[in-house]
């Protein structure tokens, strides 16, 4: 074999493994490969990330799958949720009701190529509107009602001995029945010494809530959340105080002049 014919076979060989080491690193750069979502078109053939020779993927799946070209990472960057600031919060839906205001924010850069995805874009807030809009009081009746255990009251007596505790001329109080509609889990699971009182909040009792001169409302010389002016078709609500997830929703039954529930049923505004 001449000097010319041996040059050209070793150019044809070297051209050949040239091809062949070619198309072995082929991945999503040839041919500017990059989809979005599952596309099992957007294939190759060379190199996996996972060491694999085969039939490899450079859409945003393949990152689930394993099955990614090698440059995967550097041909397709993941690229994450841009998002903006929130707007302010909407107004309260209605005057005099519990209900519902809003706040939104909005995209400014998808996320790509598996990049973190977008964060919720919109949050709601409970709120109350205490006056209408002729600048009327409408919400009293939508104030929770703060109780605690009856045996505060002792405390409070043993104050009223006290010189520092005010020696006017107080009213007796009331106080008022509610029946229980519903309460969260967080009341029948507090072992709290000083908070076990609230697992005897059972739904369907009734219960008794004192109302006594500390808690009255100077102006209206009521308790806040007594329910003032609603009948037994308003559901009110109430929160145990200690222990801020210990909540539910009660009717009023009637006010009278003495409580008159078993002591484990019976409870004080605070």
């Amino acid at each position: 074999m001449s000097a010319r014919a041996l040059a050209s076979l070793l150019w044809m060989v070297l051209l050949g493994a040239g091809r062949l080491r070619q198309r072995a690193e082929a991945g999503c750069s040839e041919g500017g490969r990059c989809c979005p979502g599952r596309d099992p078109t957007c294939a190759s053939t060379g190199w996996r990330m996972d060491r694999v020779y085969g039939a490899c993927f450079c859409d945003e799946a393949c990152k689930l799958t394993g099955d990614c070209c090698y440059d995967y990472p550097q041909a397709c960057p993941a690229l994450p949720c841009i998002v903006g600031e929130w707007s302010h919060w909407s107004g309260c839906a209605e005057q005099c009701k519990p209900n519902i205001r809003m706040r939104r924010r909005y995209v400014k850069q998808e996320p790509k190529n598996g990049g973190e995805p977008c964060p919720p874009l919109e949050e709601k807030s409970g709120c109350l509107e205490y006056l209408t809009y002729q600048g009327q009081d409408c919400g009293h009746e939508h104030v929770p009602a703060f109780i605690t255990t009856f045996e505060y009251s002792k405390e409070r007596k043993r104050k009223a001995l006290s010189p520092l505790w005010s020696s006017d001329t107080e009213e007796a109080g009331y106080c008022v029945e509610f029946k229980t509609e519903s309460l969260s889990h967080h009341c029948t699971v507090e072992n709290r010494p000083y908070a076990r009182w609230m697992q005897y909040l059972r739904e369907g009792y009734t219960v008794c809530v004192a109302c006594q001169p500390p808690a009255m409302n100077t102006g209206n010389r009521h308790c806040s959340g007594d329910g003032l002016g609603a009948n037994g078709n308003k559901v009110l609500r109430w929160q145990a105080v200690g222990n801020p997830r210990c909540q539910g929703t009660w009717r009023k039954v009637q006010q009278v002049e003495q409580c008159s529930c078993p002591v484990v049923h019976s409870f004080i505004f605070t």
